[in-house]
């Protein structure tokens, strides 16, 4: 998967993070930077981009 390639986040994980971003753009930072702080945000949070389903254990 190359960077950046958001194909294997579920539709959560890219709206928690599309929320992040407009949160820290809200405080006055960058475009760029703002869409980085919000996806370390959902990968800190769960791990990475996953798929979703019940039984996927941590």
């Amino acid at each position: 998967m190359p960077q950046g390639d958001k194909s294997s986040y579920t539709d959560k994980q890219k709206r928690q993070a599309g929320h992040i971003e407009d949160s820290y753009e809200k405080k006055g930072v960058s475009h760029e930077e703002a869409e980085k702080r919000a996806w370390a945000t959902v990968n800190k949070q769960d791990g990475g981009g996953k798929k979703s389903g019940s039984g996927r254990g941590k």
